[in-house]
């Protein structure tokens, strides 16, 4: 499968999804932690991408979406922005609205 159609398919197929330097648990640098801390503060269950295990999402994702660093956030298959613009909506409180809206307002803790 081509990297841009499995890419294509990671973002269509959830409905938040986090690319980023590391994982939530273990970040690799500060702007993925930052988004990351930000959308678990919204309550809500995200996919993420770890780009440093995979070469080829790192390399092509840029293209995907011309968008040229990382993290990158997702939300119902369309590029939110980068750190900076998930952590401006986190503090609007438009980050928890769209990503419960894309999750069937259902919290985290009851997704399955």
């Amino acid at each position: 499968m081509d990297v841009l159609d499995r890419i294509k398919g990671q973002v269509e197929g959830n409905p938040v999804v986090l690319y980023m330097k590391g994982t939530p648990q273990f970040p690799q640098c500060g702007f993925s932690s930052r988004a990351a801390a930000a959308l678990n503060d919204c309550g809500v269950k995200f996919a993420y991408v770890n780009v440093l295990a995979d070469p080829e999402i790192f390399e092509n994702l840029p293209r995907y979406a011309d968008w040229p660093t990382f993290p990158q956030l997702y939300i119902n298959g369309e590029l939110v922005g980068g750190c900076d613009i998930t952590l401006e909506m986190h503090q609007s409180g438009d980050l928890k609205k769209m990503t419960a809206e894309a999750a069937g307002n259902r919290p985290a803790e009851e997704q399955g």
